[in-house]
């Protein structure tokens, strides 16, 4: 039975150790809870570090707490304190976790660090390759394991990956500046579909795959090698009916209080009101913005002095890091600097509370406030404002959110605000305190119906859902794959037959693309390579390359050459054209090819005999697409009416003679002889006229998996030489 094994850095259970003995028991927390259901089911793993360092494990505890954690469904990962201090604690918390909230003045980029997250990360892979099975699913979570997708791909190709990132993906101009930029792309990519929280995050991993990788993108997918990697957001929910339910519990249960409720409701009357902010205490978070806020708010609404209480809790968190440490600092002295200046004898206006709750008490919270103020800076999604919105049993209460959460995407029933703004805090603030009982119970009945709707288990069961459906797709995707029996059969029929005939395009299917088409001249090794097929076939080059380019580089050779895209053909060292063209149009097209060379950097015009050609593989992606399409509208009503044709290839559009195309020289070669083997290779658009044109029984292979009337596909140019190099022995 196929199973889903779930990575993620630490496992749902808490395992501690004291002196001979050891307890394992489940953690709860959004992950834990969200994935309880695809963990139960079936013979599903969790694989993550048990949070016992290896150094700190005795052997004779070791096995048995692997055993124990085995029973759990969980498979450990053996982390050391030093894996730890440099991989999690620092690559992921004082590289990555910055940067990605954008916070780049906390970065820290250690090429010892680098080393130990790429270790980490091939410990993880080692152990998720030694409980993968053939039609497994892999799912893998958040910012500590970004390579981990490629290096299981790498290792288990047919394997579906999945990767969500639970914090924000910064913009392009953020990531770009990132010294491992494409180290880590290249590690999610490995995944075949990766799920963000919002679109926002979406669009910004697609503009740095764009604009780094320089891979092709159409709406939200991603093509890459062989494969189509699928990109979208799933906004995470939480557990709504555990927080409703124990919200409805503590309403009714009016005997047992616990000393924080009995404080609580001292506190709360009429016209007095709580204002609850529950954070961990973390940069990101804008701790000390909201306390600098409220005292804003104070001074400019004094009316609202000892009839609001800010209640502030903030959870340890990273508290040996300095940054963290002088957060702390800074937070405890901006509240005594303001419980100073405004408290009086019977109020105070924060209270502030560091460290962690129970759940019981978490609830008390949530029920006793009227406001809740959740306001980071920047935030994947942030939680805590929807278990707010859960434990609104009443359908009173106004939720004030930061725009820089992730969770204001789907919350606008809200109060939403820049969290920088102290005037937008402190009248949004205001308009909660006195907004009407009906419109509280109008926007908290929307947020819940929504939250109740998409709760955590339904996050991850869209999340599986898509990933099942980008297994099928890529069934689909690689119906086309170059397959061993049809490479054997090619070979085989190709050594069987006498009159041969063998056509290659020359970029993209010979060479590699090159940013500059003159460095794209051919080596040693491909001339070795074409010497012995033109022994065995008759073989032709047919490209777009002009005919003074081809007759440098292949004039010495007796090969068959046509350029131009069919204008020109070489055979027994001679020149001749196929087609008359003119040429006198190039002096009207060529004006507006400079302009757009001019508005778009790093393009450039390649002037064919008989042809122009707008070059963009240097222009940035996203420029690039909007000038193709500029260029484009421009050039249609002008090539109609002068018998001229648009050819986009890849990353160039060229305008040639309409009357010109491969597949008419196609047709022409085939009638000079009756081939009884045909076989045709072509990477681009252009080579789309050449498999139009083939007999049934030629083999036509597209380099690259794009839309095409080729029969099958193979993934460039590396493949293509090693298929050659099979047909010349």
């Amino acid at each position: 039975m196929n199973k889903t094994i779930i990575v993620s850095n630490r496992l749902p259970l808490q395992v501690s150790i004291q002196d001979n003995s050891f307890k394992v028991v489940p953690s709860v927390g959004g992950l834990a809870t969200g994935m309880k259901s695809v963990h139960a089911e079936g013979n599903g793993i969790w694989i993550g570090w048990s949070g016992i360092p290896e150094n700190d494990l005795r052997p004779e505890l070791s096995d048995e707490i692997d055993s124990k954690i085995r029973d759990e469904k969980c498979v450990s990962v053996p982390l050391t304190n030093e894996d730890i201090e440099e991989y999690y604690e620092g690559f992921s918390n004082r590289a990555l976790w910055p940067l990605f909230h954008y916070f780049m003045e906390y970065s820290n980029f250690e090429q010892k660090e680098w080393e130990a997250y790429k270790r980490v990360n091939e410990k993880f892979a080692e152990v998720v390759i030694d409980n993968l099975e053939d039609g497994d699913t892999v799912w893998v979570h958040d910012y500590q394991l970004l390579l981990l997708p490629q290096l299981i791909k790498d290792r288990k190709p047919n394997t579906t990956i999945g990767f969500f990132l639970h914090i924000p993906f910064p913009s392009y101009e953020i990531f770009r500046t990132f010294p491992w930029r494409e180290e880590i792309l290249t590690g999610m990519l490995g995944a075949d579909l990766l799920g963000f929280h919002t679109y926002d995050y979406e669009r910004h991993f697609l503009s740095s795959v764009k604009r780094i990788m320089r891979l092709e993108v159409q709406f939200n997918e991603i093509s890459y090698h062989d494969r189509i990697i699928k990109v979208d957001s799933f906004p995470m929910g939480i557990d709504y009916d555990k927080f409703h339910n124990a919200a409805l519990e503590h309403d009714n249960d009016s005997e047992e209080k616990s000393d924080l409720r009995k404080r609580l409701e001292e506190h709360i009357s009429e016209d007095k009101k709580l204002i609850l902010s529950i954070d961990r205490m973390d940069y990101t978070k804008g701790i000390p913005n909201r306390i600098k806020a409220f005292e804003y708010f104070l001074d400019n609404y004094p009316e609202y002095k000892e009839k609001v209480r800010l209640v502030m809790l903030a959870v340890p968190s990273r508290s040996n890091v300095p940054q963290y440490q002088k957060l702390k600092r800074e937070t405890d002295e901006l509240v005594g600097r303001i419980n100073g200046k405004f408290a009086t004898v019977s109020w105070t206006p924060i209270w502030y509370f560091y460290r962690s709750m129970p759940f019981n008490n978490l609830i008390d919270l949530y029920t006793s406030s009227d406001v809740a103020l959740i306001t980071p800076i920047r935030d994947g999604m942030n939680l805590v404002a929807k278990e707010y919105v859960a434990t609104r049993t009443k359908g009173n209460g106004v939720l004030i959110l930061s725009e820089m959460a992730g969770a204001s995407k789907e919350m606008n029933e809200a109060l939403l605000i820049n969290p920088n703004s102290y005037e937008d805090f402190a009248n949004s603030l205001k308009r909660a305190l006195t907004m009407p009982l009906e419109e509280q119970q109008t926007r908290i009945k929307f947020l819940q119906k929504r939250l109740k709707r998409y709760d955590v288990e339904k996050w991850a069961d869209e999340f599986l859902k898509s990933l099942e459906d980008t297994k099928n797709s890529k069934n689909e995707n690689v119906t086309k794959k170059l397959t061993e029996d049809y490479e054997a059969d090619l070979i085989s029929t190709f050594n069987e037959k006498n009159k041969r005939l063998l056509l290659l395009d020359y970029d993209g299917t010979l060479v590699g693309f090159k940013d500059n088409p003159q460095d794209a001249e051919p080596d040693e090794a491909l001339f070795s390579l074409l010497d012995k097929l033109h022994e065995k076939t008759t073989l032709v080059l047919i490209s777009g390359r002009d005919k003074d380019t081809f007759q440098r580089w292949f004039g010495h050779k007796p090969y068959n050459l046509v350029t131009d895209h069919g204008v020109w053909l070489y055979k027994n060292k001679e020149w001749n054209a196929l087609e008359r063209i003119k040429t006198d149009w190039m002096q009207n097209i060529r004006p507006i090819l400079e302009t757009f060379v001019d508005r778009t950097p790093g393009t450039f015009i390649e002037t064919k005999n008989y042809s122009l050609a707008w070059h963009y593989r240097k222009a940035d992606p996203e420029l690039a697409k909007i000038r193709t399409i500029e260029l484009n509208t421009v050039l249609t009503s002008m090539v109609a009416n002068n018998g001229l044709s648009i050819l986009k290839g890849n990353k160039v559009i060229e305008i040639k003679s309409s009357n010109v195309n491969k597949g008419r020289v196609v047709s022409r070669l085939l009638t000079q002889d009756n081939y009884d083997f045909v076989s045709i290779f072509g990477d681009d658009w252009t080579d789309e006229y050449m498999f139009e044109e083939a007999p049934e029984s030629a083999y036509t292979i597209k380099v690259g998996y794009t839309k095409t009337k080729a029969k099958y596909q193979i993934q460039g140019t590396e493949k293509v030489r090693e298929l050659l190099e099979k047909l010349a022995q």
